[in-house]
């Protein structure tokens, strides 16, 4: 069996940790990145990475992550899974998911259809609106940008002119307002990192700021779910279709509200918290999933 690795950085901890995890189970293992795919259109083969033909030379590929990039690029890059899929080759998150779990507002309205409890939020292209949104929840607000993660470009907002001069700039660069109730958490959330069926491990997030990306600085600390946090989490991973991901929730003295889902989590936070091993468990489920 051989499995693709599509990473930006094959010397990334995550990446390192999968490849050697493949290869303790007998796995062969190619890593590329999209730089390394040309993809072709009435010529054969139909897209290769090297001297690998992506459609006969592998059994499945892990997107690990699928990278920032211009709108042309992940469009490319979305359709290039896409096409993979099409001809029968496990790609793990699929495209569809993936694209998804990239967009903050798609994300949040889908899990609102499944009766997920999340953020309220607002999103227009309207400063007046986008101001009202600020007042009705309380002039505290958080604003992100709807494509990205780890925090960045996220901003925590609770002066009127500040939120204004704010919502003005981002639309004078023809940016989608993106407001967000804040809900005290007391500077900590729980993420769980879902594998198929289940919870592969859970850590809570500790931060000294609003913020609790472990790449901003926060710390892990080990967790124990609950049996209906975890089926919620996993409830939100297949409501986006993902089967690898990360479910950020908080839990408000019994009423937990799922705030995001990552696609393509990292775990060396949460790796330092738990014995299991989640490359381990990754590559198992992958070896699975794979033809």
């Amino acid at each position: 069996m051989r499995i693709g690795l599509l990473t930006r950085n094959r010397k990334a901890w995550c990446s390192q940790q999968l490849i050697r995890s493949f290869k303790n189970r007998g796995v062969d293992v190619a890593c590329f990145s999209f730089g390394d795919i040309v993809a072709r259109v009435g010529l054969k083969p139909s897209a290769s990475a090297g001297d690998i033909d992506l459609l006969t030379g592998l059994d499945g590929i892990l997107v690990r992550p699928i990278g920032r990039g211009s709108l042309e690029e992940i469009i490319f890059r979305l359709n290039l899974l896409q096409k993979l899929a099409r001809s029968g080759l496990t790609v793990i998150n699929s495209p569809s998911s993936i694209e998804r779990a990239a967009d903050k507002y798609n994300t949040l309205a889908i899990l609102s259809e499944h009766g997920i409890n999340v953020p309220r939020t607002v999103v227009t292209e309207n400063v007046a609106r986008a101001m009202s949104a600020f007042k009705e929840f309380g002039e505290d607000v958080i604003v992100k940008p709807i494509f990205g993660s780890r925090g960045i470009g996220a901003a925590r907002i609770s002066n009127y002119d500040v939120a204004e001069r704010v919502f003005r700039t981002l639309r004078f660069q023809r940016q989608i307002l993106y407001i967000q109730e804040y809900i005290w958490h007391g500077t900590s959330d729980i993420r769980a990192f879902v594998v198929g069926d289940n919870v592969a491990g859970a850590m809570r997030r500790v931060s000294d700021s609003w913020k609790t990306n472990i790449s901003k600085g926060a710390r892990a600390e080990p967790l124990s779910l609950s049996q209906e946090i975890e089926k919620l989490a996993i409830k939100t991973a297949k409501a986006i279709g993902c089967e690898i991901a990360g479910v950020d929730l908080i839990d408000e003295g019994g009423k937990v509200t799922v705030l995001e889902i990552n696609s393509q989590p990292g775990w060396r936070g949460l790796q330092t918290v738990t014995d299991k091993s989640i490359s381990d468990t990754i590559a198992d489920y992958v070896i699975s999933r794979s033809r």
